[in-house]
């Protein structure tokens, strides 16, 4: 049995050890804060430590540009607790197969997404995001617009909108009218 006095504390021989996350961003993006930040602190003889590799990259690229960065530098990978070692040919292809199946669930992910909004799209479900100005307003806004007595930032102003929706509202008109105009020569033919 051992008494409370001979037990340590295991956070004081720990030393303190950084952590970097990218909240709200998946692998799929190598432009990462976090990942930036943990590539630029760490130095020969450190390792990295993630908890699986599909948290590192999502391509097998990237995964691989990152461990050789890694490997040049002379710090160590760890992924979910297993040291990787490139000069270890089960080594490297246990890395290679983790890669691309992420790669793969990435691929995945993102067909399924498409093929979702698809559908909702042709149900009428999936709309975008709702307009900045209602229909009274764009009216309004075109009218000030063609009376000529405001600029476009003023009517953005007064909107509170910014240019680039007065610019989106009046290029939206124009091809609405050139629509108009195309139908209707073709009713004539």
């Amino acid at each position: 049995m051992t008494s409370h006095s001979s037990i340590r504390d295991p956070r004081k021989s720990v030393p303190f050890v950084p952590v970097y996350v990218d909240h709200g961003m998946t692998g799929t993006n190598r432009a990462r804060p976090g990942l930036r930040e943990a590539l630029a602190a760490v130095r020969s003889g450190d390792t990295l430590v993630v908890t699986k590799l599909d948290r590192l990259a999502r391509s097998l690229r990237d995964a691989r540009d990152i461990a050789d960065e890694l490997t040049a530098k002379g710090v160590a990978l760890s992924l979910g607790g297993s040291r990787y070692d490139p000069t270890d040919p089960v080594g490297r292809l246990l890395f290679n197969v983790l890669g691309m199946v992420a790669e793969f669930e990435a691929d995945l992910i993102s067909m399924r997404t498409r093929e979702g909004m698809a559908v909702a799209r042709a149900k009428g479900r999936l709309k975008g995001k709702p307009p900045k100005l209602s229909k009274t307003q764009r009216a309004h806004l075109l009218e000030l617009h063609d009376g000529g007595r405001y600029t476009q930032s003023e009517i953005a102003e007064l909107f509170s909108v910014s240019r680039a929706t007065v610019y989106r509202e009046l290029l939206r008109r124009t091809r609405e009218e050139v629509a108009a105009r195309e139908r209707a020569a073709q009713e004539v033919r």
